[in-house]
């Protein structure tokens, strides 16, 4: 067993729960299709990465994907319970550095996964942050269960308010490159990933139009 873990947090996809505020402008149907394609480039980051992975489903487990990892479902009454749990297993199994990402972001590499688990090895913390305000890896070589607790999930001050609590309880930390999600049509179109996948852009076209 490594010493460090990534843990990767994927929705099942169901209509109407996965991308809810792009379903707005192209349907439930074709946020589907992009929040699949989407969970197909996590895949991609993580699938030749040197260290253990777990993947975290939202419902069920989905044995077509991530098909010779460990798979298993999130459990807690809201994301920061499910993150907190899943970062407590870890650490109760051994490892010493751990990241967790979402699967929703379309510029996600290997190498972001990597530099978040090398930043551990000289700060507590560590996280990649999204343009919204929040983060799209969040890191962890000690358990730190406050950072989990009553933070405004899904709000733009998310990371502002969780490093000022950080800094006030003296962990240490450090921040990865700025990214963007897909949250909106307008993130969507704007995208490299959906600008250089036609077949996904004859697929919106046909739901949209």
């Amino acid at each position: 067993m490594s010493k460090a873990l990534v843990i990767v947090f994927v929705k099942n996809i169901k209509l109407g729960k996965v991308k809810t505020r792009l379903a707005k402008t192209i349907g439930n149907q074709g946020a589907s299709e992009v929040y699949n394609e989407l969970v197909q480039v996590t895949e991609k980051a993580t699938e030749n990465l040197s260290v253990d992975k777990r993947i975290y489903f939202s419902d069920a487990v989905v044995e077509t994907i991530w098909k010779n990892d460990y798979k298993t479902v999130q459990h807690g009454v809201d994301l920061g319970e499910r993150m907190k749990n899943a970062f407590k297993k870890g650490f109760e199994d051994g490892y010493e550095h751990i990241v967790l990402i979402g699967s929703d972001l379309p510029d996600i590499t290997a190498n972001h996964i990597n530099q978040g688990l090398e930043a551990l090895k000289q700060n507590q913390m560590t996280f990649g942050p999204a343009e919204d305000g929040g983060y799209y890896l969040i890191g962890l070589s000690k358990m730190h269960h406050f950072v989990f607790d009553n933070k405004p999930w899904s709000e733009t001050n998310l990371l502002e308010e969780t490093l000022s609590e950080l800094k006030e309880n003296g962990v240490t930390f450090t921040t990865l490159d700025i990214l963007n999600d897909i949250d909106t049509y307008e993130d969507l179109i704007a995208s490299k990933f959906y600008q250089s996948n036609i077949e996904l852009q004859e697929k919106i076209k046909q739901l949209y139009d």
